[in-house]
């Protein structure tokens, strides 16, 4: 404290900051990244445990001995699906109700703002199908889900089949104290969404759905099955839902826990655990890993039903069933036994999960990097804004340089108009309402005068008014008329960079991978761009680091991530599916992705473009 309110002092540390300013700026952020890139590194990271007592031991005796019903009741599931082209509801209906379920279903329907071209749908009309196993020994206030979603074609049949197998096995069982809700969702996040806004009496889409006639308890927990093999080489566990949500880590720490105690195989990203981390194919491996779940938390879109969920504060993951060309195999008997475990201990709970993280990488099962650990990194990205903003507060405050004759200079000392700084800012946002508002209404326009479909079209529309804000500083210029001087630019960058600063931060609190992937790319554009640049190379640069060009090399290095890269033609056309489905997943479940880049992280680009080419 003596530091800073010694005037004397201060003024020294100040003068250091400014006079060491830049190269203060890169030590940061090459200590950002290596800080980041180090939290894969086992011995610097935590072992997971058990930090829910009613969960801390898997002492329970599996005893599911159905698998082979259950695989005979996932083929007669999918010859009726077969046979009425979609879900069989009647048959899943008497199914359930021979399983001794209180049973319910729930039609929902929604119409898309422009049609889904991966999986060809605009108009969508389904049918959920759920039975309630009541609480034998509880007041039923509290419940548990296990659903399976219906999928087109073969996929996931025997999911439906195990998870019927399951309901006919925990009928019998006496030891429930909560409600266990069995779940047959079509059309995937569609129906699931559907399901859980009828379930809490909320519509916060806008989609069609009536109301559901039969409710359990609260719920607790859920977890959703996908399996498209008798057999399975491993289980993945997938935890990345709405917005970059997680659920709390002790769901993840019991799938990992009754994963090594029944001797099933399991995963995280598709990835095998390895034991050589001291090894640089390890340490690589790891970085792989972890570097998936933070580009999949980054997209905001719930990467399995389970992420729905989420947004209601219910723990819950995705299991998902892979079948490679391993020769370790998995039967379902030993899947419905692992799940057993699993809602035998969520059973057991006496409150909600909370002891454990909510905030958590992980670039193994077994090892977890905390919100304490990775957020130095980003802090050190965004102290970078602090220090540029603090070097023009230091030249904005310093008097004006004298000339020869001891006069000032007029040029230098002339303070900048109101216009110079709420122009760009106001004509910034404008551009980027547009951005938000203009690709799904101007649709029906752009298919009518071009031979496009109404998805290239939303698209197209999107690029061309990104592409158009280009043209931001001559049409500021112009408004300007004149007003422009080299103090302007000055206070116009230091409120770009508080601005950008705060956005950030707020962003990283939230989704911590998102924010930090921007200030990769924004960070360094914002702090070192002037007037006085080369124009020609600066603007290049500038726009390499722009949001759109970050996406593009985001869906590129997530493919390389992926280990299965593709061509700059497939790539393309890849990322116009990631644009749409960015904007779907926003209108269709709430994702924040695309509303943020395009009402904020956008314009605030735009000011550093509009700084670049100050007149």
């Amino acid at each position: 404290m003596g530091l800073l309110s010694d005037p004397n002092r201060r003024r020294a540390l100040i003068n250091l900051l400014t006079r060491l300013n830049a190269p203060i700026c890169v030590v940061c952020y090459i200590a950002g990244v290596t800080w980041f890139m180090g939290l894969a590194f086992e011995p610097f990271t935590l072992r997971t445990y058990m930090s829910e007592n009613a969960m801390g031991s898997t002492m329970v005796e599996e005893r599911f001995p159905s698998g082979e019903r259950a695989v005979a009741t996932g083929r007669e599931f999918a010859a009726h699906k077969k046979k009425v082209g979609g879900m069989p509801v009647e048959w899943l209906v008497k199914t359930m109700q021979a399983r001794g379920m209180e049973v319910y279903t729930q039609r929902f329907s929604r119409t898309l703002p422009f049609p889904d071209e991966d999986k060809e749908r605009y108009l969508v009309k389904g049918t959920n199908v759920y039975g309630i196993l009541r609480a034998p020994r509880a007041p039923r206030t509290e419940a548990l889900v296990l659903s399976a979603p219906c999928t087109p074609g073969d996929n996931n049949n025997q999911a439906v089949g195990l998870l019927l197998g399951l309901a006919q096995y925990f009928r019998n069982q006496v030891y429930w104290a909560k409600d266990i809700i069995f779940l047959v969702n079509e059309h995937d996040l569609i129906g699931m969404q559907a399901w859980l806004e009828g379930y809490h009496h909320t519509n916060t889409t806008g989609m069609d759905w009536s109301p559901l006639q039969g409710r359990g308890g609260s719920i607790q927990a859920a977890l959703t099955l996908e399996l498209s093999s008798d057999v399975v080489t491993s289980l993945d566990l997938v935890l990345e839902g709405l917005n970059g949500q997680l659920p709390n880590l002790d769901l993840a720490n019991l799938f990992y826990a009754f994963c090594q105690k029944i001797g099933v195989l399991c995963t995280i990203q598709g990835k095998l655990q390895r034991n050589d981390w001291d090894s640089v194919s390890g340490y690589s491996h790891a970085v792989q890993t972890m570097m998936l779940m933070v580009m999949k938390q980054a997209s905001g879109r719930p990467w399995g039903d389970h992420g729905l969920f989420l947004r209601y504060h219910i723990e819950a993951a995705t299991i998902k069933g892979i079948n490679s060309f391993r020769q370790y195999k998995t039967d379902t008997t030993t899947i419905g036994r692992l799940l057993e475990g699993m809602y035998r201990k969520l059973n057991n709970l006496l409150e909600r999960l909370h002891q454990s993280y909510f905030f958590y990488l992980m670039p193994s099962l077994s090892h977890f990097v905390s919100i304490g650990y990775y957020m130095p990194a980003f802090g050190l990205l965004a102290v970078i804004l602090l220090l540029r903003a603090l070097d023009l507060w230091v030249q904005l405050a310093a008097p004006p340089p004298r000339t020869e004759d001891g006069v000032a200079d007029v040029e230098q000392q002339s303070s900048p108009g109101p216009l110079s700084v709420l122009t760009p800012l106001v004509i910034s946002h404008l551009t980027g309402v547009a951005l938000y508002m203009l690709p799904i209404q101007f649709q029906e326009m752009a298919v009518a005068q071009f031979p496009v479909s109404e998805t290239e079209a939303v698209v197209l529309t999107a690029i061309a008014v990104y592409t158009s804000g280009l043209a931001l500083p001559h049409n500021t210029n112009r408004l300007l008329s004149g007003e422009g001087t080299e103090q302007g630019w000055r206070v116009l960058k230091l409120v770009a960079l508080l601005y950008l600063a705060v956005l950030l931060g707020c962003t990283a609190l939230i989704n911590f991978s998102l924010g930090f992937i921007l200030a990769l790319t924004l960070v360094p554009a914002a702090a070192f761009v002037t007037p006085h640049v080369p124009k020609f190379l600066s603007a290049f640069i500038l726009v390499v680091l722009s949001p759109a060009f970050t996406l593009l090399f985001s869906v590129f290095f997530f493919q390389e991530l992926q280990e299965m890269p593709v061509s700059f033609l497939d790539g393309w056309l890849l990322y116009l599916s990631v644009i749409s489905q960015g904007i779907l997943d926003h209108f269709l479940y709430g994702s924040l992705v695309y509303p943020l880049i395009a009402l904020l992280v956008y314009p605030c680009w735009l000011l550093f473009w509009n700084i670049l080419f100050w007149k």
